[in-house]
């Protein structure tokens, strides 16, 4: 099994806030990323897909095609936006990390598949302390 990783950066807004909760319990769970005027990550993405190399090409999935996909499923809708207010796929979510990459799978999971590889995982940076990974 070969792998193959795409990596791209973002930046973009959002709050992490419960309306159910009064602004001390948000402050309380959430910190600063309560913040009413929201606050910004310059994230990095990582995503790997994986399968065996074609005898024709010796590729797994053509690396430029993974960066046009990535680009224009994920990166056009999420750089410069707020994610809570301008990404179709996080409306009515958290915006944790977290969510973020089970969206962005979500998001490019179809087309992955469409072009005959499997997508493995996404590694989220949200900052250069601290990333999630989801597996699907």
């Amino acid at each position: 099994m070969v792998y193959l990783t795409r990596v791209e950066h973002f930046n973009a807004a959002h709050k992490l806030y419960n309306p159910d909760w009064t602004e001390e319990e948000n402050r309380e769970v959430f910190g600063k990323c309560s913040n009413a005027n929201w606050h910004g990550h310059n994230y990095e993405l990582h995503v790997t897909v994986k399968g065996e190399p074609h005898p024709q090409t010796g590729f797994i999935f053509n690396a430029k095609t993974l960066g046009t996909l990535v680009k224009d499923v994920i990166i056009e809708k999420i750089d410069h936006r707020n994610l809570n207010m301008d990404v179709d796929f996080m409306k009515g979510k958290f915006t944790s990390a977290e969510n973020l990459a089970i969206g962005i799978w979500n998001e490019l999971q179809p087309h992955i598949e469409k072009e005959g590889a499997t997508l493995h995982g996404i590694r989220l940076y949200e900052t250069t302390k601290i990333y999630v990974e989801y597996f699907g």
